[in-house]
C-alpha cells in the first residue's frame, strides 16, 4: 500500500510538470508572436443580371429604359407641386437604393440656373466628400449633360444632369435609405453606377 501511495504521489508531481511547462511554452510563443488585424468584413451581396424594359408613360416628356429589378414611382414629396409632375423615383428594394429623377422644362426657367443649382447641389456634399469630379458626356441621342463621382462617405456618389439645352432637363442623384459609408456601399455603388449610365445612354425626348 505504501509503495501504491509514493507511485501516485510521484505520477502527480510529473504530470503537474508536464502540465507547467505546456502552458508555459504556450504563453511564451502567445507574447513573440505577430497579431495580424484582419480587415472588417461585409456581407456579399448576389448582383442580378442587367436587364432592362422601357418607361414610357402617357405624358411624360421622357422615355428611357430602366432595370427590370427595379421599380418606378412617382415623387410623393411633389404631388402637390403643379412645376413637378414628372419628377419620379426609381426605387431598387433589395439595395435600399433610389435614383431620384427631377425634370424642368427650359422654357420655363432658364438653362444657366438649372445647370447652377445641378452644380450646387452637387457640391453642397463637399464637407462630408473627399472629392467631387465632373466629367461631360454626350450620347448617341445627341443628349448632352455633366456626371458626378463624389467620393467619400457623402449622401450621394453618382449624380448627373442632362438637356438639350432648349427645351428639356433631367437630373439623376443615387441615394441609399443607410447612413452613408463608402467602403461598404462601393461595390453597390459601382453595380448601379452601370444602370445609371444606360438609363442616360437610352434616355429620349418627346
Amino acid at each position: 500500500m505504501l509503495i501504491e501511495l509514493k507511485t501516485m504521489k510521484a505520477f502527480k508531481k510529473r504530470y503537474w510538470i508536464i502540465y507547467g511547462s505546456f502552458i508555459f511554452s504556450l504563453m511564451m510563443l502567445s507574447c513573440n508572436s505577430e497579431y495580424t488585424i484582419k480587415p472588417k468584413g461585409y456581407y456579399r451581396i448576389d448582383f442580378p443580371k442587367h436587364e432592362y424594359k422601357l418607361f414610357e408613360q402617357p405624358g411624360y416628356p421622357y422615355t428611357f429604359e430602366y432595370p427590370v429589378y427595379a421599380s418606378i414611382m412617382r415623387d410623393s414629396t411633389m404631388f402637390s407641386d403643379n412645376d413637378t409632375p414628372f419628377w419620379i423615383n426609381i426605387d431598387f428594394p433589395n439595395f435600399g437604393g433610389k435614383i431620384y429623377i427631377s425634370y424642368k422644362q427650359v422654357g420655363n426657367t432658364d438653362i444657366s440656373k438649372l445647370v447652377n443649382d445641378a452644380f450646387t447641389m452637387t457640391y453642397k456634399h463637399s464637407t462630408k466628400a473627399t472629392e467631387i469630379n465632373d466629367s461631360m458626356m454626350r450620347t448617341a441621342n445627341g443628349i448632352s449633360g455633366v456626371w458626378f463621382n463624389v467620393g467619400g462617405n457623402a449622401a450621394t456618389a453618382k449624380q448627373f444632369y442632362v438637356t438639350d439645352s432648349t427645351n428639356h432637363f433631367l437630373r439623376g442623384a443615387l441615394y441609399f435609405d443607410t447612413t452613408p459609408n463608402e467602403d461598404s456601399l462601393r461595390i453597390v455603388n459601382d453595380f448601379l453606377q452601370a444602370d445609371m449610365k444606360h438609363l442616360i445612354n437610352t434616355l429620349k425626348w418627346k
